[in-house]
């Protein structure tokens, strides 16, 4: 007999990039606008228990003709979308145009695609035992233990945002983009089982 099963799992991470600048005359004046917003956006992602390990800030300080400039980028991951709009929305509240949060880059953990697989292989097994219990009853049989469980094929498909996407953001939704980042992984699996004929009440009794 054979079974097959098919599933989806949509991203557990989200990565976004805040992005900062600032340019001044005096060097520490550029230093400092950028710092205090980099204090507001880490004391911000505390507030909603974004752990630090999740947060990197990389800053970029350089020179041009008679000013200075000061650039920031922070990068923050999320396993909880709600918090991550939540973050998002305040940050767009509290400092303006002063920062620019691109869109977010939804994707899968490595445990995440490995749970699809286990899920996918269980489920494909379980939709072919039943189908082998329900042949064997049309004969008045009953099914026995398995000869032989065997893998035939596997397919992972989606799981990546379009490059479109990041051309054009603002036309699509939260949803869309994890829709778009969804993973989906599909089985077929082959078994022998042992039939057992059924045994006479009467003999039974």
């Amino acid at each position: 007999v054979s079974g097959s099963a098919e599933l989806s799992a949509r991203p557990d991470r989200a990565r976004v990039s805040l992005r900062l600048s600032s340019r001044k005359e005096a060097a520490e004046a550029a230093r400092s606008s950028v710092s205090r917003r980099l204090q507001y956006i880490a004391h911000t992602a505390r507030l909603h228990g974004i752990p630090e390990e999740n947060m990197t800030v990389t800053e970029d300080f350089s020179r041009e003709e008679n000013t200075y400039q000061m650039e920031a980028e922070v990068c923050i991951i999320f396993n909880d979308f709600g918090k991550m709009q939540n973050v998002c929305n305040l940050l767009i509240e509290k400092l303006g145009t002063s920062v620019t949060i691109n869109p977010p880059n939804f994707y899968h953990t490595p445990e995440a695609i490995d749970t699809l697989r286990r899920q996918v292989c269980v489920t494909a097994v379980g939709n072919m035992r039943r189908k082998a219990q329900e042949v064997c009853q049309l004969f008045g049989q009953a099914l026995g233990k398995p000869l032989l469980i065997k893998e035939e094929e596997t397919k992972e498909w989606g799981g990546h945002i379009d490059s479109h996407l990041s051309l054009s953001a603002d036309s699509h939704t939260l949803q869309e983009r994890i829709q778009n980042a969804t993973a989906y992984a599909s089985c077929r699996v082959f078994a022998a089982f042992e039939i057992k004929g059924k045994e006479n009440r009467r003999s039974k009794l």
